[in-house]
């Protein structure tokens, strides 16, 4: 059992090396609950995300600060929507043309809350909004109100998009009415 068990543990390492944008399993001690995935990347993309609170964790973080909807200032720390969107396979940069502007991110919340955005406003080769997908507030967990995690949109003069309890990122295109 315990030879069945290094192999595993490289086989995933290796897998983990290899497919860079995947995230892999990682197997779970006997006995113990596995981790609850937090958020949810998908639509028309080449792979779909499942990110638990682990998993966003040991991703590149960034941190702003901002005004929160009472004004106050607050530091923000998460990971920036561009990256979640690049590890999906989304049009980054000079690919953000023709059929590619038609390409909108949704960001829903578990209480049915919903914002927009268009693709090309959160590339930083075009637009440059930046949006974080925070977790903490001021060092600290955000709280059952307002997470696990919420988007953050420090640019924006209202938080009309600032998405708490955030669950759901999706890339869909819009639909041509001509």
């Amino acid at each position: 059992m315990v030879r069945k068990r290094h192999i595993l543990d490289w086989w995933l390492a290796t897998a983990a090396m290899v497919l860079p944008f995947t995230l892999v399993a990682r197997a779970q001690a006997p006995g113990s609950a596995p981790e609850q995935t937090v958020l949810v990347v998908n639509g028309d993309v080449k792979q779909e995300l499942r990110l638990s609170a682990a998993d966003l964790k040991a991703l590149a973080r960034t941190k702003v600060t901002a005004k929160d909807h009472e004004g106050v200032s607050h530091e923000y720390e998460g990971v920036t929507l561009q990256s979640l969107l690049a590890k999906i396979g989304v049009p980054q940069g000079h690919e953000i043309r023709g059929k590619n502007m038609t390409l909108v991110v949704v960001a829903d919340a578990s209480d049915g809350y919903r914002a927009v955005f268009s693709l090309a406003e959160l590339d930083a080769d075009f637009a440059g909004t930046q949006v974080i997908v925070a977790d903490t507030e001021d060092g600290k967990a955000l709280d059952a109100q307002h997470g696990p995690v919420q988007l953050v949109v420090p640019a924006d003069k209202r938080q009309g998009r600032w998405v708490r309890m955030l669950k759901t990122i999706s890339v869909q295109k819009v639909a041509d009415s001509r």
